[in-house]
């Protein structure tokens, strides 16, 4: 870990200069004394670092001292680059780590290619904040302890303790066999399974983590990708409702927006389109297609078509014509 930390450290001083103990102590979250012990270790290990004192002083290295990576072509670092850009740095709690990695990166670059890499990173922006629309996206915040003790169990193969609160539940410990992580749209999941049932928890709501010595009970290979389709798949045909919908394509983005799945989507003959859509239950179906007045129409299930009928009727009753 301070190796880590020595060599976060140099090549900061390498890319920004002359930098206050404050400054590194913030950027590498650690204490001001920390740097400054740092800071001798690595003049006695050789490294040109030097103090200059006074109002705007703080530490550098002598110029030219550097270490270069050939491997990486342009693109190959501008993928780097623009992969540890955005939000990226929330994924799984390792923002510390990828913000270390982006550093060698830059910094072991050829002479060529770092200015040209980094430039053309600041033109990608991956996952901003908020749409065309000005919606914000709704980030799930963890503790940062929570992450690193399931992390941790994930990693090393152990069981993990959690305690757990399901909607409208009050939290309840629960040992569960973690498989894996997954980030969907700024909110991780964890797979896991528990007395040997599939389990997919969701970060936000474990309230505490704490991983065990025992061993877990889990395969050594693993493919999460096609774990994830399938706990998808089923979390999908457990009570909810599948509704086939033809909506005008000006309206297809507000349609979407109040869906929780598309299974399906095709043209339709009068140029609007026919999805096959999922919502949580029908009473959803049916608030969510009554935002979209006559720019949508439910096709399947009648009883869903038959609730927008009463309630259209309904409306037209209480504001019909009153002389």
């Amino acid at each position: 870990m301070r190796a880590d930390r020595l060599v976060s450290l140099v090549l900061l001083l390498r890319q920004r200069g002359r930098l206050t103990a404050d400054t590194l102590a913030r950027e590498l979250e650690v204490s001001t004394r920390t740097v400054l012990r740092d800071i001798e270790a690595l003049s006695a290990a050789g490294v040109p670092v030097y103090a200059e004192r006074g109002r705007y002083g703080g530490f550098a290295l002598l110029p030219g001292f550097r270490t270069e990576l050939t491997g990486l072509n342009h693109d190959e670092a501008l993928a780097l680059l623009t992969a540890g850009s955005g939000r990226g740095e929330q994924v799984f709690g390792l923002g510390s780590a990828l913000a270390s990695a982006m550093r060698k990166v830059v910094d072991a670059l050829p002479e060529s290619h770092r200015a040209t890499a980094a430039g053309a990173a600041q033109r990608f922006l991956v996952e901003p904040e908020t749409d065309l629309l000005s919606r914000r996206l709704v980030t799930e915040d963890v503790p940062h302890t929570t992450m690193i003790e399931v992390r941790r169990a994930v990693l090393t193969g152990h069981k993990l303790r959690i305690h757990y609160a399901a909607t409208g539940q009050t939290p309840q410990w629960r040992t569960v066999d973690p498989i894996g992580l997954v980030t969907v749209r700024d909110r991780v999941y964890l797979l896991a399974t528990r007395s040997g049932a599939d389990r997919t928890y969701r970060l936000s709501r474990v309230v505490a983590a704490e991983v065990l010595p025992e061993p877990a009970q889990r395969p050594n290979r693993v493919d999460l990708d096609r774990i994830w389709r399938e706990r998808c798949a089923q979390f999908l045909s457990d009570g909810h409702i599948t509704v086939l919908v033809r909506v005008n394509p000006a309206r297809r983005e507000d349609l979407l927006d109040t869906a929780m799945a598309v299974r399906a989507e095709e043209p339709d003959a009068d140029g609007w389109l026919r999805l096959k859509v999922t919502y949580q239950d029908s009473r959803h179906a049916e608030w969510a297609l009554w935002q979209l007045s006559t720019d949508a129409e439910a096709l399947a299930p009648q009883s869903l078509r038959t609730a927008l009928r009463n309630r259209a009727a309904a409306i037209a009753t209480r504001y019909g014509d009153s002389s």
